[in-house]
């Protein structure tokens, strides 16, 4: 097993019940399968129907977990910590489709101590249709 894969294993054992990402939450965002370039953490999302606002948006409350949720994951595949969220601001350019696959990344823009500075953005096809930034606490080592 690489290096990756036993990173990845460990992290879904400490979160198997987490909104965003545990396998075993019926309820959640589903968000699976990582990916892992030089600088940033990407996730394919494919919203449900209860995710949506109304008439075919998704939920802008949804938007702001699945960006949390690839933000912690950019803080734990590249930097190698926990983390929790202590501020996090939103930005929301263009309503987000609740249909079809959006793309999710995440980035480490800095750290200072135990606060590490993260970023992402939410895609539908081309088009950016939320982004996102926030200084996260650093809680342990992984």
């Amino acid at each position: 097993m690489t290096l990756y894969a036993q990173r990845i294993a460990a992290i879904r054992s400490l979160y198997d019940g987490c909104f965003g990402c545990g396998r075993s939450n019926p309820f959640g965002l589903g968000l699976d399968d990582f990916e892992l370039t030089d600088d940033s953490v990407t996730v394919e999302f494919t919203p449900h129907e209860h995710h949506q606002g109304y008439g075919g948006v998704l939920h802008g409350g949804i938007v702001a977990s699945a960006l949390d949720e690839v933000m912690a994951w950019s803080a734990m595949l590249i930097e190698g910590v926990a983390v929790v969220t202590g501020t996090l601001g939103l930005r929301y350019p263009k309503p987000t489709p609740s249909a079809g696959t959006l793309l999710l990344t995440g980035t480490v823009d800095g750290r200072s101590g135990s606060r590490l500075f993260l970023r992402g953005e939410l895609h539908s096809g081309d088009v950016k249709t939320a982004s996102a930034t926030g200084m996260f606490i650093v809680k342990a080592q992984l």
